[in-house]
């Protein structure tokens, strides 16, 4: 898609049938409002509970003054005010502006990982809403991915999502899902129609018989086509890897966590994906 590029009126994408006119002019002096250290300091901290000038200065270990000169001018641009007790808290727009802040944080944290790695086609409210991954971590390795995936198996006691670019079940995992099958707990996987299943794990998986979780409903397996995001989750935990910026899967970083949006995100992400993928088909799996 084109870009206008003149110097107040930008476009930007907001959702994925929805382009929104950007009034460069306007955004530029907020931007400003909260490029100091102090006053996203001031945000960040009247977020969680209002303060005073005395407080919020030893808080930030600041002078009254210089704390007073940016109450003022976060006043004055509508981000706090001044309550009848003389306490400071957020505005409506400071709330709202303070939600946001994940986002940015999230993506300064990552921006390496993000140099190579590419959101792909996901659908852009999950884009919107990528602030919510900020307390996960990065595991980097493949060896150290795989012990992550087996931990979220081994803690799992309702159930466990997956989806899966390739399988990556050796003899442990294997016995993990059987052990908690024969539990009750449940498992639902997405396979990408393009997984490629080497003969020696073909060999592994027919030692197991998976069939009859299947036929009794506690195993569930789907299909989608061109999955290039892999997750795994159980009811605490969730670990998620975006592809490479060639649309390639990467399973040797990975991010996870047991944070509540973190899981939240990846849980709602992953029942999405569930009603669009369909039945199952053995036979697309080379």
């Amino acid at each position: 898609m084109a870009r206008i590029l003149s110097a107040a009126n930008l476009r930007c994408i907001i959702s994925d049938s929805t382009v929104m006119a950007i009034d460069s002019e306007i955004l530029a002096p907020e931007f400003l409002e909260i490029s100091s250290e102090q006053r996203l300091n001031i945000i960040l901290a009247l977020n969680a509970e209002k303060s005073n000038l005395s407080n919020m200065a030893r808080r930030l270990d600041a002078t009254a003054a210089e704390v007073h000169r940016n109450f003022s001018r976060l006043q004055k641009a509508g981000f706090v005010r001044k309550d009848s007790d003389g306490n400071y808290e957020l505005t409506l727009y400071g709330k709202i502006i303070c939600t946001q802040i994940p986002t940015f944080s999230f993506m300064i944290k990552n921006k390496k990982y993000f140099e190579s790695h590419d959101f792909m086609d996901i659908p852009t409210k999950y884009i919107q809403r990528i602030g919510a991954l900020a307390n996960s971590k990065m595991i980097t390795g493949y060896v150290k991915v795989m012990e992550e995936w087996e931990n979220i198996y081994k803690n799992s006691k309702e159930y466990i999502y997956n989806i899966l670019i390739e399988i990556p079940y050796n003899e442990s995992l294997l016995k993990i899902l059987e052990s908690k099958l024969e539990n009750k707990t449940r498992i639902s996987s997405i396979f990408s129609e393009d997984v490629i299943v080497s003969k020696e794990r073909r060999d592994l998986l027919s030692r197991f018989n998976f069939s009859k979780f299947v036929k009794s409903g506690t195993l569930e397996r789907k299909m989608m086509k061109n999955v290039k995001i892999a997750m795994v989750l159980n009811e605490n935990e969730a670990g998620l890897s975006f592809p490479t910026n060639e649309g390639e899967p990467d399973m040797s970083k990975m991010l996870c966590g047991s944070d509540k949006s973190f899981h939240e995100w990846c849980f709602d992400f992953f029942n999405e994906s569930w009603k669009s993928a369909t039945a199952f088909q053995e036979s697309k799996i080379t």
